[in-house]
């Protein structure tokens, strides 16, 4: 007999699939293909963080923690954001532990907006922004960066999207898919626009330490040691959205392990912020997830506490492989900005007269080598293509030279 009626709601039936994931189930059909586009660490979790875990469960770790999380992990979040961010919260009260960054970011929405409150929200951005706001019935309002401007926010842009309506700032700097961070003046200005149109900001900094915007040097004194017992304490590297003591009411910081600590199978992340906002947070978390991996969160705890000199290696190695990706890229006519964070590159393909789908596609078919087309970030990233250097230096090589071989095909 016929279901009289749709057995899916509407406004799932209307989220649109992953570009991503769309475009990687392509990718998986194909064969010897250099892959440059998924957002995924290439380095193991060092050793030390997972026999953490694995102590955890020799030790008979296989319980339930508390909702928010073990007392041990949010005493080590509250540790490290003071020592690397000067960002000071309450462990007890103001810290949240969640399965990834994407169930933090998922829970803030739900827990700050009413159905018809809009969300502005900077693109090109990552793919699950909108879907995640429209299920939470609230308006995904997106806010265009440019190229000219480094992909950076501006103030001004901001103040063209914003109504009475308005309820959040979902921030993302690092950026996935530019590599684009705000400087310390940026992020005030956008602090202060917040404080002006009474708005909350989510900030989503899962890549706030694969920023190269500091000089080496000092990134060399800061991580001397990793021990946050030393008597040296390690200096802030980085500026955060929530470092600023007169609007840390304003803002929810939401993070993870999967980038810095190259954790994405751990499913570990974190969100801290006013203590009213995190119990809510907490309400929604404890009905439908119950508490993050124990055997995660005890991993999580070695991480931030004695990972630094792991993030600064690999760091350097991403650095490095920037460093070599920029140029070639540019050398073989495909204009591509030096970005500061993450460990994307968004190129310019405008050049080839394809547009950015087509060239992907036509890059894996001939070419043998995978990108993420730009438009799979939205409307903004149309003309570009998102590479990923989280891979091998010698598969970025082989992947220059299948790039240039499959351009000069084109202008034949």
């Amino acid at each position: 007999m016929a279901v009289g009626r749709n057995r899916v709601a509407p406004h799932v039936a209307a989220l649109p699939k992953s570009g991503i994931r769309k475009f990687f189930d392509i990718v998986a059909k194909s064969k010897d293909v250099v892959s440059l586009g998924v957002g995924e660490p290439d380095f193991d979790t060092p050793w030390h963080i997972s026999r953490a875990a694995v102590t955890c469960l020799e030790n008979g770790g296989t319980h339930y923690t508390s909702n928010r999380g073990t007392d041990n992990l949010r005493q080590a979040i509250c540790r490290y954001l003071e020592r690397r961010f000067e960002a000071k919260f309450d462990w007890k009260n103001e810290v949240l532990v969640t399965v990834g960054v994407s169930e933090a970011i998922d829970l803030a929405i739900r827990a700050i907006c009413s159905p018809g409150d809009e969300v502005l929200y900077h693109e090109p951005c990552f793919v699950s922004y909108a879907p995640t706001i429209r299920l939470a019935h609230a308006v995904p309002v997106p806010v265009a960066t440019k190229v000219e401007d480094g992909f950076r926010l501006t103030v001004a842009a901001l103040e063209e999207k914003v109504t009475p309506s308005t309820r959040a700032l979902l921030l993302n700097f690092p950026c996935n898919p530019t590599g684009a961070v705000l400087s310390r003046e940026d992020m005030l200005e956008i602090l202060k626009f917040a404080e002006r149109h009474d708005l909350i900001i989510l900030a989503d900094e899962v890549y706030s330490e694969l920023n190269y915007s500091t000089p080496i040097s000092n990134l060399i004194s800061s991580t001397s040691t990793s021990d946050f017992n030393s008597p040296t304490p390690t200096p802030p590297l980085y500026t955060s959205l929530s470092s600023f003591p007169a609007y840390r009411d304003r803002v929810i910081l939401l993070n993870g392990f999967s980038k810095s600590w190259a954790m994405t199978g751990y499913r570990l992340g974190y969100a801290c912020g006013p203590a009213d906002v995190i119990d809510a947070m907490m309400k929604i978390h404890q009905y439908g997830i119950m508490s993050a991996p124990t055997l995660s969160q005890a991993a999580g705890v070695e991480a931030m506490d004695r990972g630094d000199k792991d993030v600064d290696r690999m760091r350097r190695e991403y650095r490095r492989r920037r460093d070599y990706l920029v140029p070639e890229l540019n050398r073989l006519g495909l204009k591509t900005l030096m970005p500061e964070g993450a460990f994307y590159l968004f190129a310019d393909i405008r050049s080839t007269g394809l547009d950015d789908e087509t060239f992907a596609l036509q890059l894996l078919e001939k070419g043998g080598v995978a990108l993420v087309p730009g438009s799979a970030f939205g409307p903004s990233g149309v003309g570009f293509v998102r590479l990923s250097y989280a891979t091998s230096m010698d598969k970025l090589k082989l992947a220059v030279e299948r790039i240039e071989n499959f351009l000069k095909g084109l202008s034949k």
